[in-house]
């Protein structure tokens, strides 16, 4: 039997349009976490930074930690910070599969254009040295996954079924 499938990475490495493709392929449901701590709490993550910083921001993801590894039968897409806590990777490993979603700087770059999406980004004088920078700091979180999968070159329907292809061989 499949266990959870939990998606961490940086943002742009496609953790949403992957995961619902992954969800949807094992008939499992799909859990985007920045979008369920947005809906519980009532406002967009730029509110949650801007109105009350990020550790008020982190607490929330933590609490959504813990309200989705409870679930089973679920695909779960983690914000892109959100192994920066131990005991949130701990709390999904529990869970599943961890299943890290990696790609270039000009990749990531190119997936995160959008200003006022992206908190951290947006911080940035320098958008590409922030996404150097953010993914230098995060490559030992990241390196804590079960697997790794390249999305640089890949369409979201070849990740899924390299994600499910894994999963399948556990």
């Amino acid at each position: 039997m499949i266990k959870n499938v939990v998606l961490i990475g940086f943002m742009g490495t496609g953790k949403t349009s992957s995961g619902k493709m992954i969800a949807n392929q094992l008939g499992f449901k799909f859990i985007d976490m920045d979008r369920a701590i947005e809906k519980k709490w009532g406002m967009t993550i730029p509110q949650m930074f801007e109105q009350h910083g990020e550790a008020f921001f982190r607490e929330k993801e933590k609490e959504m930690c813990r309200e989705v590894a409870g679930k089973k039968s679920v695909v779960i897409s983690t914000g892109g910070g959100t192994v920066k806590d131990p005991d949130n990777v701990a709390i999904l490993k529990q869970s599943g599969k961890i299943v890290c979603l990696m790609a270039s700087v000009e990749a990531i770059l190119e997936r995160t254009a959008t200003i006022g999406q992206r908190p951290l980004l947006d911080a940035y004088e320098d958008r590409r040295q922030g996404i150097v920078e953010l993914l230098e700091q995060r490559k030992a979180m990241y390196a804590q996954a079960d697997y790794t999968v390249d999305t640089t070159d890949m369409s979201p329907l070849q990740v899924s079924r390299d994600v499910i292809s894994f999963m399948k061989r556990r």
